[in-house]
């Protein structure tokens, strides 16, 4: 990355600040995105941009953001990095403001933008832990978005590494499975694609959208419904989704085997979701 994006500015990374007063910093009031970036693009920007309009609006300052030229914006930042494989993320605060929780009544957003290599694809399948140290909050509007705050899934996924885990279940208020550390969560059962629904606390994930969307295409019935650790055990085949890493398989879950047994239908899956990428 030779330079960062801020406020409509390419900067150099050392040179980039945020100010001490930043409500992102100091209160978490803000929400990102992140995408991943094929041949030079931004694969399905709108539906990233969609979901940031939503939480900006949720936040209360989305009339402050232009989201047409926060998109042109995305667009000059890959062109002059020449980035043709990479990962973006686009940062939004609130920006800076007087001391309090009361927001000011006039905020001026702080936006940034970086770019990150793009991570090589998994080929072996996840290890899963399921969290204990904390719970996801389906009853909190900011389990629709994806807010600055992000604590969490840091102790989510800090509990499962110290586990010897891949990645972290976390559990929403009720006991049942939201989402991973960074991923939906879904489970092929006897030709159903399962999925927890966005009102158990599951993130409404651009992957998770279009897998959902695909579903039919690679012979799949697309179900909404609860999950719990029984049901992943019973279940065909387990795998996570993300904008970056696409589909991961899983193969434990808290030390038990998971089965591995509907590997022709995500390999169908898996391939509609690359000619997306292709076809973009």
């Amino acid at each position: 990355m030779k330079h960062v994006w801020q406020d409509g500015r390419l900067i150099a990374p050392e040179d980039a600040h945020v100010a001490i007063a930043d409500r992102g910093l100091l209160l978490g009031d803000g929400l990102f995105e992140t995408m991943a970036v094929y041949n030079s693009r931004a694969f399905d920007l709108d539906a990233h941009l969609e979901r940031l309009a939503s939480g900006l609006g949720l936040l209360g300052f989305g009339q402050t953001v232009d989201i047409h030229k926060l998109r042109a914006g995305i667009a000059h930042y890959l062109a002059s990095e020449a980035a043709s494989s990479a990962v973006l993320r686009v940062t939004v605060t609130r920006g800076a403001g007087p001391r309090g929780l009361a927001p000011p009544k006039a905020p001026r957003p702080a936006i940034f933008m970086t770019l990150a290599p793009m991570p090589p694809t998994r080929e072996k399948p996840l290890s899963l832990h399921i969290a204990t140290v904390t719970r996801r909050n389906e009853h909190s509007a900011l389990s629709r978005v994806k807010a600055l705050p992000y604590l969490d899934n840091v102790l989510a996924l800090s509990e499962a590494r110290a586990h010897g885990a891949d990645d972290a279940l976390m559990l929403n208020t009720r006991g049942t499975i939201a989402c991973a550390s960074v991923a939906n969560v879904f489970a092929i059962r006897d030709g159903r694609l399962q999925t927890p629904p966005v009102s158990d606390g599951a993130l409404p994930g651009t992957m998770r959208a279009l897998v959902l969307s695909l579903s039919e295409q690679a012979g799949l019935a697309p179900v909404e419904n609860s999950l719990d650790f029984s049901g992943l055990g019973e279940a065909d085949h387990v795998f996570l989704t993300n904008s970056v890493s696409r589909v991961t398989e899983a193969r434990l879950c808290n030390g038990t085997l998971l089965q591995r047994r509907a590997g022709a239908a995500l390999d169908r899956l898996r391939g509609l979701i690359a000619s997306r990428f292709d076809a973009a």
